[in-house]
């Protein structure tokens, strides 16, 4: 048997339950609990959740880079753009991710460094995806 990088390391795990209707709870036990509503009426689809884990877990890594930098983020936005497949299961065919991102003294180049290992390195929630799903960025500095 050989011995690989990539072992499975346990995990927190994270308990739904049903609210009613297409509405569910879901999170940590004791821990805080995120409201996730399949009609998207007074909550997040799962599909959203999963376009705002892509957006927040790359945006963690992008604002340790930039304090690493010696630049830290005094602000950082992201608008996710996606596609599905319109057959079923519908999930997700790619995303852009366009960063808005206020950083005193960083560059654009710095920036996008930045993001770019963020989302092809460090992003565990992007890593986890289909591997054929292109995940892609804009960058824009905000003054």
């Amino acid at each position: 048997m050989s011995n690989t990088s990539s072992q499975a390391i346990a995990h927190a795990q994270i308990d739904v339950q049903w609210v009613g209707g297409l509405t569910f709870e879901a999170g940590r036990p004791q821990g805080p609990k995120v409201r996730i509503d399949g009609d998207a009426q007074t909550a997040p689809s799962p599909f959203d959740v999963l376009l705002a884990a892509i957006a927040t877990c790359a945006s963690v890594d992008v604002v340790t880079i930039l304090e690493k930098q010696r630049t830290p983020a005094s602000a950082l936005g992201v608008r996710v753009e996606a596609n599905r497949l319109d057959s079923t299961p519908r999930r997700l065919a790619s995303a852009i991710l366009h960063f808005s991102i206020a950083a005193r003294g960083t560059t654009l180049e710095k920036a996008t460094r930045a993001v770019e290992l963020s989302v092809t390195k460090y992003c565990s929630v992007r890593s986890s995806l289909v591997a054929d799903v292109p995940v892609t960025w804009t960058v824009e500095l905000k003054g």
